[in-house]
């Protein structure tokens, strides 16, 4: 019986985990997976050892201080998989957790995957070699990551992003509007202002403020706001309260993020893989983000790319507008919004480039995924 190991943390990690187990179940239908997993992965037959919420733990202040209960369990998990030697270990994103673990159980003859190459494109491109030396075998979800890591020697496979194989290449939005009881008239805008507090928190006036401008140019508009929990909607809440705000044609969703960008006609969203989701539901948007300037300081120093939203990166151009930090301010992203929704060209050119790039990733990846990890295992045996 073939035993495989995996690590996910945050949801997407399990659901794109899922996928995966899924696939290789059909290859092998007698295989035991185990490790550290969500609710997603448990539904299709994963044992999780521990939660995955064990590692739900985001920014500098929380990390540092649950590192030492994260840092315990690591060790535990280190010692158990050592024990038990599974064939495969596969660790799904969580790089800071994921490749420590790959490099010791490496060290220790058991073969080792990562999937979803860190954002080395991005910032800490020093990384790279430290990934090579981790696993044997890394499962990119974008085309552009493969080259970056020739030189290493590392086997890179590409394998699709899952947003493009869920998601359909046509988007229905009138359907879409019907689906979330939205009038035909006037304009519709979705604001993605993010999924973290942190995010919300910088984000939700300028948001607003941004609504209130769109709305003396486009008097009849209406604007969703999709947030993943109580915590995220009640600081937009507060924000829309504390502006004067709370009577405007503005409406919050929980979650339905992909409803509202099939949906809307224009898009404000907060970097992130939000924007791709916007690009695959072809909603001409415009990408912003704030964070503290000590935080925004060190991401300017780790930079690379003159883009940060994965379009511009995926059409290695800008293609959609970024305004971040000290130029993101209502009156740039209102003007830029309210420039996309008017310019037919401009949303019939965006459309084809989206499109272009829905194919690109859409690769069957859970499928081109699990053929990899079997060709590894085959040259392992």
């Amino acid at each position: 019986m073939t035993r495989i190991a995996l690590v996910a943390g945050e949801a997407s990690g399990d659901l794109l985990a899922a996928h995966l187990i899924e696939a290789l179940q059909r290859r092998l239908p007698d295989a035991e997976f185990v490790g550290i997993g969500g609710p997603q992965m448990q539904r299709v037959g994963f044992t999780a050892w521990w939660p995955a919420e064990t590692l739900a733990v985001r920014g500098y202040a929380e990390v540092l201080r649950h590192y030492r209960r994260i840092a315990a369990v690591r060790r535990q998990l280190l010692e158990r998989l050592l024990a038990e030697r599974p064939d495969v270990f596969i660790g799904v994103d969580a790089p800071d957790f994921n490749l420590w673990l790959e490099a010791r159980m490496k060290r220790a003859g058991v073969c080792t995957v990562h999937y979803v190459s860190p954002s080395v494109w991005a910032w800490r491109r020093g990384r790279i070699g430290k990934i090579a030396r981790a696993c044997d075998q890394l499962l990119a979800l974008f085309p552009f990551e493969p080259p970056l890591y020739e030189k290493t020697g590392l086997d890179v496979v590409y394998v699709g992003h899952p947003l493009a194989d869920m998601l359909p290449i046509e988007v229905d939005r009138a359907a879409a509007r019907e689906l979330l009881e939205i009038p035909d008239a006037g304009p519709v805008f979705a604001l993605l202002p993010g999924s973290r507090q942190s995010e919300v928190g910088y984000h939700a006036e300028l948001f607003i403020r941004t609504a209130g401008l769109l709305r003396e140019r486009f008097p009849t508009s209406r604007f969703l706001v999709p947030l993943v929990s109580r915590e995220t909607r009640l600081l937009f809440e507060t924000a829309l309260w504390r502006l004067g705000a709370q009577e405007w044609p503005i409406r919050l969703l929980f979650g339905h993020a992909r409803d509202a960008l099939a949906a809307c006609d224009g898009a404000l969203v907060a970097s992130g893989t939000a924007t791709l989701e916007a690009a695959l539901r072809k909603a001409p948007h415009v990408i912003t983000y704030r964070m503290s300037d000590w935080s925004w300081r060190i991401m300017k120093r780790m930079g690379y790319l003159p883009w940060v939203g994965l379009p511009n990166i995926l059409a290695g151009r800008f293609v959609v507008p970024e305004f971040l930090q000290h130029d993101a301010t209502a009156e740039n992203l209102a003007q830029a919004l309210g420039n996309l929704v008017q310019d037919e060209e401009v949303e019939k050119r965006l459309a084809r480039c989206f499109t272009e790039m829905h194919l690109t990733l859409r690769q069957n990846t859970a499928e081109r995924a699990a053929t990899a990890i079997l060709a590894l295992l085959e040259k392992r045996r």
